[in-house]
């Protein structure tokens, strides 16, 4: 019998300290990048989406991949990109990230939240989303971490 998986990932993570660094000129050409580099890694961006200080990513792996190793290289060679083609020295990714796993059947409503990300962003904070999709999740947490 072949191996049949379905292995979609929310995952979310911010600019370091949260500054604004992810200008309007730009963020397109980043999340371009961010898919870019999904795609080289043998993996499928699903969606891709964000804000100045954060990216948001529906992206399907492999059971091959390691999701620590995915994050780093993904973070490393995003930022590779920000100061080699955007010419901004100071970027940086904030230390760790959040994903969660999301069923199929839950896909469109993630890509949607995705899109939303500006409208959304209008009424809360990167903070207080996190803290909701942590809650969400089940996920217990330190509020000193989301700093």
């Amino acid at each position: 019998m072949s191996t049949f998986c379905s292995l979609n990932y929310h995952i979310t993570f911010s600019t370091k300290l949260r500054k604004p660094w992810i200008k309007e000129d730009w963020i397109e050409r980043l999340h371009a990048y961010l898919g870019g580099i999904v795609k080289q890694d043998n993996a499928v961006p699903l969606m891709i989406g964000g804000v100045e200080d954060h990216v948001h990513l529906l992206v399907a792996l492999k059971t091959t991949h390691r999701i620590s190793d995915f994050m780093r290289d993904l973070k490393k060679n995003s930022s590779k990109w920000v100061h080699e083609s955007i010419g901004f020295a100071p970027f940086e990714w904030q230390d760790g990230y959040a994903a969660f796993t999301v069923s199929p059947s839950a896909c469109l409503s993630v890509t949607n939240y995705i899109a939303n990300q500006k409208k959304h962003h209008r009424k809360r904070s990167f903070r207080e989303e996190l803290e909701e999709l942590l809650d969400s999740a089940g996920i217990q947490y330190d509020p000193k971490y989301l700093e």
